[in-house]
């Protein structure tokens, strides 16, 4: 008992907190008193939302209030560290579970421990920590998978997940399976209009992914990647996004190769601008060196990989140049959020998107529907990847240089489809509009009929993908209905063609 009086007087509290902060730990702890003991809570704050800041505090109440011990799981040996220095600033002492912290028994007078989840894992399995008085299991950056088989060892303590994207990448792992219940906090767009986070200005722009290809975890692979954003029309593309949105701000540029990084890093110090590059081989002493010199350069570029979309605070980074495509929702959020925390003179940043993903994922200010996502994250990962699927399925360039007069060129199928279906049409709507876009396609840029129907069989293997989606869209279909698809697709598209051009040629006699 004098232990836990002698830990009271030293575990008090060291900061003011935010009301919305104040009022997440209230619903919490609330939570967790209506709840049994093993209760699993999910919580979900935007990026530079204050997490950190939150789970100390909650540790602290915990601590005090039930005199049982705390554990904090992260994924990384760097978060370790930052979360145990973010503990102690909170006034919470702690141990981290390393390699000189072998072993916990049961008259361990520390109320608080830090832990990777396969270090405490490896430390259980051995029989070297005793978990029977933890009460308390937080897990930040929930949303990764290695922490599942993990939580089922702490059969006397609540857990509460910390996460800014409630969502998981695998289908087979979806966190409403480890988690009860969702308690989401104050959205981006609110912490916004109160002045807690910067208000982003953001530039897009059409970026061809068809070469892009999806690897085993879902994202687009490091060599296709590498492939594309090395060539000289992105290299060409990034200079000018960053000379026209970003010249002369802190910047930092993702990418999603070490090889782009580097190529970044040679081209951006042949035009003079002050620029490192940061990796996951670089050395701890190499970059703590980088940051300090980020952190002290004005108009400093940082171009990286796989390093800063956690654990990294920097609030005077003034643009984010996502220099790369993912079809990963919390990369997405963690990249630009990055650049979203405030400073008295810093108001707005600027978010460059050089790899079409606010059309995969909406705008990063807009408001997202987390429970809807955690309670159907199969839902969401079907129309995440049929937005994966037909942006990356884009015209070739040479191809798309055959049809010069023609603005528009794509045709989401599945949008289309769903689209019909909602006003009540059938089905073949979305072949009739996709035939009649390819024969103006092919009318605009031809002076007579023959040349028309020539440059039809440009589109043959465009037309084959649309046939696929469009079969997809209507279920189990037998391997003939496809082939009959295609034949009658290819009549109807030479058809009507001919119906076209014949009526421009009476026009222009006509005149």
């Amino acid at each position: 008992m004098e232990i836990i009086k002698a830990e009271k007087q030293t575990i008090k509290r060291s900061r003011k907190l935010y009301h919305y902060q104040e009022n997440d730990i209230a619903i919490l702890f609330e939570k967790l008193e209506q709840n049994k003991q093993y209760h699993r809570l999910l919580y979900q704050l935007p990026t530079g939302g204050g997490k950190t800041v939150i789970f100390s505090e909650i540790a602290r109440r915990f601590i005090i209030k039930h005199q049982k011990k705390v554990i904090v799981l992260t994924h990384r040996r760097e978060l370790c560290r930052q979360t145990s220095a973010a503990l102690k600033m909170a006034s919470i002492p702690n141990k981290v579970v390393d390699s000189t912290l072998k072993k916990i028994s049961r008259k361990d007078d520390c109320q608080c421990y830090v832990a990777m989840v396969e270090t405490l894992k490896n430390r259980i399995n051995d029989g070297l920590i005793d978990i029977e008085n933890v009460g308390l299991v937080i897990v930040d950056e929930a949303h990764h998978n290695s922490f599942h088989k993990l939580l089922g060892k702490f059969m006397n303590a609540s857990i509460i997940g910390v996460t800014a994207t409630p969502f998981s990448s695998d289908i087979n792992l979806p966190m409403n399976k480890n988690y009860d219940e969702l308690v989401m906090g104050t959205p981006i767009e609110s912490l916004i209009e109160q002045g807690f986070l910067a208000k982003p200005k953001t530039f897009r722009y059409d970026v061809e992914l068809n070469t892009l290809k999806t690897g085993l975890h879902g994202d687009f692979t490091v060599k296709t990647s590498d492939d594309l954003y090395t060539s000289a029309v992105m290299i060409d593309l990034l200079l000018h996004a960053y000379h026209t949105h970003a010249v002369g701000k802190k910047t930092l540029i993702f990418n999603n190769g070490i090889f782009t990084s580097r190529k970044v890093l040679e081209v951006f110090s042949n035009h003079g601008y002050p620029i490192r590059h940061l990796d996951n081989k670089t050395s701890n002493e190499e970059r703590e060196e980088i940051l300090l010199w980020l952190k002290r350069t004005k108009g400093a570029i940082l171009t990286s990989v796989s390093i800063l979309t956690t654990g990294f605070d920097e609030p005077s980074i003034q643009a984010v140049i996502l220099n790369r495509a993912t079809t990963s929702l919390t990369l997405y959020h963690q990249m630009i959020g990055r650049g979203s925390r405030t400073l008295p003179k810093k108001k707005t940043f600027t978010i460059v998107d050089l790899g079409n993903n606010a059309d995969r994922f909406g705008q990063w200010n807009e408001p997202v529907d987390w429970k809807h996502i955690f309670e159907n994250p199969e839902i969401y990962h079907e129309t995440l990847t049929a937005k994966t699927s037909y942006q990356a399925h884009q015209m070739p360039s040479d191809m798309r240089s055959k049809f010069p007069n023609s603005a528009e060129i794509s045709f989401d199928v599945l949008s289309v489809h769903q689209q019909a279906l909602a006003r009540g049409l059938k089905s073949k709507i979305v072949i009739r509009d996709s035939i009649r876009q390819h024969a103006l396609m092919c009318v605009d840029n031809s002076d007579c009929i023959p040349d028309a129907l020539q440059l039809s069989k440009e589109l043959d293997k465009e037309i084959d993908w649309r046939i696929r989606q469009y079969v997809k869209c209507l279920g189990k279909v037998t391997k003939n209905y496809t082939e009959w698809l295609r034949e009658d697709y290819q009549y109807k598209l030479k058809t009507l063609i001919e119906k076209l051009m014949r009526r421009r040629e009476l026009m222009k006699l006509a005149v």
